[in-house]
């Protein structure tokens, strides 16, 4: 369908090929997913800002890691969600589909980058509580989330432009639901050993560079919670960071097999189920996961409950 690289203005997007039916269940089912993941977040963040009681690091970690979730998931189920209502491909322009990339990968960068920064706060109250207000106080959690976001857009400048300055003349479809690296690979003639190479370097820096506080962050505080003689202590100090221990194994691994691999390009439908497991479920069971197991986020919107039913009685 493409000549040469002058030529290439726009992809078409495969999505989810199947029957009507198929993809009207589809539909159903993810928005739904998305539906609740806007919702969830929403009110993490709005419940977050507003009680005085949750003006702690763990939870102004925990907000901005809404935004991201919200800002991830919403770079491609929109897009997702409109190629199932129409039939045949989706078109999407090349400069969107650079931005949607980029984007996508740069929000990712910095989720991991703070789910390492919330392991390391984790550690801190739970081996060193007496002087966790003096280490994580305000001034180094808002440090910690700049350089989380800057460095997350900064890391994928580079990568992205090198994908985008291959030469694609084999043909403009996607054989996914967004612009997924690895399939874009697969349409490019030139000898894309290297820039893939550079890449998976990139990406084991990123995913174990984050990964090896969080190893040893939860290393330390196993091992200080089994230090612990009262079985009520020990579960008390565990419930502080099951929440945040399950999310790390569910996101780092779906990432890992998505991204950590030497040869880019992948079979799709090994790519299409490891996407959606990082932009639809990822995001929607992580509000579940930080909220049920918490009983003070529990308590708090319990009482912001009952007072907005006290206002709305009234």
């Amino acid at each position: 369908m493409l000549k040469n690289y002058s030529s290439t203005t726009e992809f078409y997007l495969l999505g989810f090929p199947g029957s009507k039916e198929l993809r009207d269940i589809l539909f159903a089912t993810f928005f739904s997913f998305y539906l609740v993941t806007m919702v969830g977040n929403i009110l993490i963040i709005v419940v977050v800002c507003v009680d005085k009681r949750l003006q702690t690091p763990m939870y102004f970690f925990l907000g901005h890691l809404s935004v991201l979730e919200m800002l991830t998931t919403t770079v491609t189920v929109p897009l997702m969600l409109w190629g199932l209502l129409l039939p045949g491909m989706q078109a999407i322009s090349l400069t969107a589909c650079c931005v949607q990339l980029y984007l996508y990968l740069s929000l990712g960068i910095s989720e991991f980058i703070l789910f390492a920064a919330m392991a390391v706060d984790r550690y801190v109250a739970v081996c060193n509580p007496l002087r966790y207000i003096i280490i994580m106080n305000s001034h180094t959690c808002l440090w910690v989330v700049v350089v989380s976001w800057v460095f997350g857009f900064l890391f994928e400048i580079w990568p992205v432009y090198a994908t985008f300055h291959l030469t694609f003349c084999k043909s403009n479809v996607l054989d996914h639901f967004y612009c997924d690296r690895g399939q874009l690979f697969k349409l490019s003639c030139d000898n894309s050993f290297f820039t893939e190479f550079i890449l998976f370097l990139m990406a084991v820096f990123v995913l174990f560079g984050s990964l090896i506080p969080t190893i040893v962050s939860y290393t330390y505080i196993i091992s200080t919670i089994l230090k612990i003689p009262s079985g009520s202590g020990r579960w008390k100090a565990f419930s502080t960071c099951a929440s945040h221990f399950t999310c790390v194994v569910i996101g780092y691994s779906s990432c890992l097999f998505l991204y950590v691999k030497p040869k880019q390009t992948q079979a799709a439908e090994y790519n299409r189920v490891a996407s959606l497991m990082v932009v639809v479920v990822n995001p929607f069971l992580n509000p579940f996961i930080f909220t049920l197991r918490n009983d003070k986020f529990i308590e708090v919107f319990r009482d912001a409950m009952k007072s907005c039913y006290r206002l709305l009685k009234a």
